[in-house]
């Protein structure tokens, strides 16, 4: 801190302000004071602070159950238990900033590593949190920025995958409902499917929609795909919850004897209880779990190791919302 206060010049105790978010520190002098954090890699210690405070700032929760809708947590959790570590868990609820404040929070609270669903777009941050040595393992999207540790699934093949099972039963008029293509998921499904109508010599106006996962989003984009000017009759799922939000809207708006054809990415407990019962592109979350927590142990084990990146392999599981022939 008194290095920051000589170089932005300032005394040491508007340092000690501006580091704990005194709102009455002027503009200039608080300015002043972030850029000279940022020049010199300046972090606070937090372990130090609540010492001073007696008080940590953080609470824990033991619930029954946290990773529910996250098997690849669910996984991790359980192989980390078994290698005697501890992992506490906070949700970023796909907020950039959020995100930003959770991993920068438990970096300074001297966590050993943390294990990210990246949803920003610049993780520069990380750099000098790895450099002091955090060690962070991405899982299903990589980190913009520093290299990191990554498990992924091979999105290319799985929409390759759902596509031609699709083609394969007769559809010439398939489209894609997908999540917005800042995310790299998104980005990757919604490119192998174009990749996919090109190579078949397929038009893509009006067959590809990516977007926000919200209701009313995906709702107007499946009326868009079985318009009478698109004509779709079968459909892809970009992800888990575009196929929770398009299965709502077909139940709504559109009678049984008139639903498209439809292949999900990602599976669910209780996708082989519809009717039809859903084809998917299963991601193998266990499979992807346990090479997270190689990367992770071995990342602590030795900082230094080259970084790695895990591609997973998916598959198709036939259950027949996929293989329903063209209504035309």
């Amino acid at each position: 801190m008194v290095d920051v206060a000589r170089e932005a010049g300032v005394a040491l105790s508007t340092v000690s302000r501006v580091v704990n978010q005194d709102p009455t520190v002027g503009a200039d002098f608080a300015r002043r004071v972030q850029t000279a954090i940022t020049t010199l890699g300046y972090r606070p210690d937090e372990q130090a602070r609540q010492l001073r405070r007696g008080t940590s700032r953080t609470i824990g929760m033991a619930a029954r159950e946290m990773s529910a809708r996250n098997p690849v947590l669910a996984e991790f959790e359980l192989g980390a238990h078994a290698a005697g570590l501890v992992v506490l868990g906070a949700s970023t609820a796909d907020d950039v900033e959020r995100e930003r404040s959770v991993v920068l929070s438990m970096a300074h609270r001297g966590f050993d590593g943390v294990l990210m669903e990246p949803i920003g777009t610049d993780h520069s941050y990380l750099a000098s949190e790895i450099a002091s040595g955090l060690a962070v393992v991405a899982v299903d999207r990589p980190v913009s920025g520093p290299d990191t540790d990554a498990v992924l699934s091979d999105n290319t093949a799985g929409i390759r995958l759902a596509y031609r099972q699709l083609a394969d039963h007769g559809h010439r008029r398939i489209a894609y409902i997908g999540d917005h293509e800042r995310i790299f998921t998104g980005h990757e499904r919604a490119s192998a499917f174009r990749a996919c109508l090109a190579a078949d010599g397929r038009p893509q106006t009006g067959l590809v929609h990516t977007g926000e996962t919200e209701q009313a989003r995906i709702s107007e984009a499946v009326r868009a795909v079985l318009s009478a000017e698109v004509r779709a009759t079968a459909l892809v799922c970009g992800n888990v919850t575009t196929t929770f939000a398009v299965l709502a809207h077909l139940a709504a708006e559109v009678p049984r004897g008139q639903r498209p054809a439809m292949v999900g990415f990602d599976d669910f407990p209780l996708a082989e209880l519809l009717d039809p019962p859903l084809t998917v592109i299963a991601q193998h979350t266990g499979e992807m779990a346990h090479a997270a927590l190689r990367l992770m142990t071995a990342r602590l084990a030795e900082l230094e190791r080259a970084v790695e990146t895990v591609t997973v392999p998916v598959s198709l599981i036939a259950r027949g919302s996929g293989e329903i022939p063209p209504r035309e």
